[in-house]
């Protein structure tokens, strides 16, 4: 599937490898970039740092978003994301362990197209992943990219 890569942007090594199996064990075999802080997640979508060249038309069909990050939050990152055209529309899901209401609220205000509370048991949070791949990857349409 060209294109259509999962960013996903992780502090945990224990979840990320938890996702990343999640997402294999659901037969979801697209490309997946691991950003591990909000800033390197933000270079990455907007082709800086080590990243830097990277051509922004092909952008991820999603980004999988924690909050608690180090260096920006996933908050930050959200808001970032939609206020520039060239990311604005790229569909993200919060994908965290933050059941706190008013992270919720923000992400939801910041423009979050989902927001997933994982669930501690890998059986369900294998369930949550398919589902997610399900739908954002083979069944929603995601409107065209424009680059820079």
């Amino acid at each position: 599937m060209t294109g259509k890569t999962i960013l996903l942007v992780e502090d945990n090594p224990d979840d990320e490898a938890l996702t990343i199996r999640a997402l294999r064990k659901a037969h979801v075999s697209n490309e997946v970039i691991v950003a591990r802080d909000g800033a390197e997640a933000l270079d990455y979508l907007f082709a800086e740092g080590h990243y830097q060249g990277r051509n922004t038309s092909v952008q991820p069909q999603i980004v999988l978003l924690d909050l608690k990050l180090p260096k920006i939050d996933g908050l930050q990152v959200l808001e970032r994301i939609r206020a520039d055209k060239r990311t604005e529309l790229i569909p993200v899901v919060i994908l965290t362990t933050s059941k706190e209401e008013k992270d919720l609220i923000s992400g939801y205000r910041l423009g979050a197209n989902s927001y997933v509370a994982k669930p501690v048991d890998f059986v369900e949070f294998t369930d949550a992943v398919k589902n997610l791949g399900m739908y954002w990857l083979l069944i929603n349409e995601r409107p065209p990219l424009k680059g820079p």
